[in-house]
């Protein structure tokens, strides 16, 4: 059975806490998803023209297996420069992998591509990326228009006008007390539909009406390519091994897939983190991964209706 609460977001999962920080005259800006207690971490690139950082050192079989905080972010490969800022935060708080006389941070990242939005000079730097962690709460995740989904679009081709995306949280608790959550930064090369009907509720715009992107790229040879990408975290308050979470990345992407189409196109750099607290035992990732699946749908689906 599944058991309602007041907080339908990743932040209902204890020790995870959101902040966002943006330039909304430029239209970018970043968001960060703290974990300062060390969560085990995985990923999963689907898109083909991915901006990322740590995520090799995420891969199964590796020595690092938590990580403490992941940064979405806009401003393209400069925003990267974000994760400075979350380093530096953590690093002041002594957070981080015990390696010698240090704590090292483990801050995973993901891009998306929002410099035809606003100014195309202004990024998000590590002032920005401080600025998203000192304002981290555990309170309800705001959506919309926020954040890493500042200048977030969706449904893009030649002749387009694409429509506003942007950050959209969701979360299902069950009465056994497992939680799986996910947040999402919606920037798709696809139209945002809805999962069960197919009817668009976010796309692509010519002359007033909506386009089918999925049939507009079927002959389409001058879109600007690596202008897309939707990223975000799938979270749980489950055990699992760095495999499992790997592995929960994975099929997280199903969710993509029915809320956004196309989605995982040459043009975009899909990427999604999974991270397992370790506070509920008894759940497995089989189960995880299902509803990774529905709450990453419907995190996409509330970016763009929030």
């Amino acid at each position: 059975m599944t058991m309602r609460s007041t907080n339908q977001t990743l932040t209902a999962i204890e020790g995870i806490t959101v902040g966002h920080a943006m330039n909304t005259a430029a239209r970018t800006g970043c968001t960060v998803i703290l974990c300062p207690a060390g969560a085990t971490a995985g990923v999963d690139v689907r898109g083909a023209a991915p901006g990322t950082r740590e995520t090799d050192a995420l891969r199964s079989g590796r020595l690092v297996q938590k990580a403490h905080a992941v940064l979405l972010t806009g401003g393209s490969a400069f925003g990267l420069d974000a994760a400075g800022g979350v380093v530096q935060y953590l690093e002041e708080r002594n957070v981080g992998f015990p390696a010698g006389p240090v704590r090292v941070p483990i801050v995973p990242a993901a891009v998306i591509f929002d410099l035809r939005v606003g100014d195309a000079k202004v990024r998000p730097d590590r002032e920005m990326g401080y600025q998203a962690c000192q304002n981290a709460t555990d309170a309800p995740v705001e959506m919309g228009a926020i954040g890493a989904g500042t200048g977030a679009t969706v449904g893009k081709g030649p002749g387009v006008t694409p429509a506003p995306g942007g950050v959209g949280s969701a979360c299902v608790c069950l009465d056994s007390g497992l939680i799986v959550a996910a947040i999402t930064v919606v920037n798709a090369l696809g139209n945002v539909v809805d999962p069960t009907t197919g009817e668009i509720l976010a796309g692509g715009t010519e002359n007033g009406n909506l386009v089918d992107i999925t049939e507009r790229l079927l002959d389409a040879n001058n879109i600007v390519r690596g202008t897309n990408t939707t990223i975000g975290v799938v979270a749980t308050n489950a055990t699992l091994t760095p495999a499992e979470v790997n592995r929960v990345a994975e099929v997280a992407h199903d969710g993509m897939a029915r809320a956004i189409r196309p989605a995982h196109t040459m043009f975009d750099g899909d990427t999604l983190f999974a991270l397992a607290t370790g506070a509920h035992t008894g759940s497995s990732m089989n189960t995880v991964g299902i509803l990774a699946a529905e709450v990453v749908a419907e995190a996409i689906v509330n970016a763009v209706t929030a």
